[in-house]
């Protein structure tokens, strides 16, 4: 699954290619409602954690979610797509470029009154993405989940903060040094916070494209079961959790951080 820094990166390129354009074709068949007409404007690309949001000058809003398999491809007229017309959900074109967005599982329009309820969007947490990201309000509401949650659970709550996936979820905990399986009322708050800015931080330098990196070698504990850690040369663990059994990755030497500190 997109984490928000691949988010952001797409919403950016979508927002070279897309704002203060004209619309001069909107297909998204299995859409419900009907898209902007020909010559209406794309007024703006915005990237809401894992949520990418494209609105036009009507004031409709398409929103997508790239989940597990989504994605936003850029082509010039008459290129050839690098992924068959059949997975299209959406085809925005403009007089200079195509965007087409593949295998999305959500895409909606959603007009200005369907945004303001929509139950994902209106819940999601701050974006860590964000260079004036809220991490106070973050901490507030990770303080109103389930004191029995583990941690690395709570972190993929888009609704404490947005924009932090497994990959990040798996680095963080390593960077600030916190037990994957705590529960998060066990920690104290001044690590709590820690978490959330060493998100931040680490989503933000990942911001530019690239390979994405955490540590200088590239990433210090994500899909590194059974090789050494780079800190301390244990053996990295694996292990899901969480109703939805996402895998973490983590230190059982490095990661020891006392419950309360």
């Amino acid at each position: 699954m997109p984490e928000g820094d691949t988010i952001f990166r797409t919403a950016s390129t979508l927002r070279q290619v897309l704002a203060g354009k004209v619309v001069t074709r909107f297909e998204a068949p299995a859409v419900r409602g009907t898209g902007p007409a020909v010559g209406t404007a794309v007024s703006e690309v915005e990237a809401r954690g894992k949520h990418l949001l494209i609105r036009f000058g009507d004031d409709r809003t398409l929103h997508t979610h790239m989940q597990m398999h989504g994605s936003w491809h850029i082509y010039r007229h008459g290129e050839r797509w690098r992924k068959s017309p059949a997975k299209a959900r959406v085809v925005i074109e403009t007089p200079e470029m195509v965007a087409v967005c593949f295998d999305a599982p959500v895409v909606e329009l959603l007009d200005r009154g369907d945004l303001a309820r929509h139950p994902q969007l209106t819940s999601l947490g701050p974006d860590l993405c964000l260079k004036d990201a809220d991490i106070d309000e973050a901490l507030r509401r990770m303080a109103s989940v389930d004191p029995s949650a583990p941690i690395g659970v709570v972190l993929l709550d888009q609704r404490v903060a947005a924009g932090i996936g497994n990959v990040y979820k798996s680095e963080v905990l390593h960077a600030c040094r916190v037990d994957p399986f705590l529960p998060v009322g066990s920690l104290g708050s001044a690590t709590r916070r820690r978490l959330l800015e060493t998100a931040s931080t680490l989503l933000r330098q990942n911001l530019s494209g690239g390979p994405r990196r955490t540590v200088r070698e590239g990433l210090a504990v994500y899909e590194r079961g059974g090789r050494p850690c780079r800190v301390c040369g244990t053996v990295i663990k694996h292990r899901r959790q969480g109703d939805g059994g996402r895998s973490t990755w983590w230190c059982p030497v490095c990661q020891t951080t006392e419950a309360g500190s």
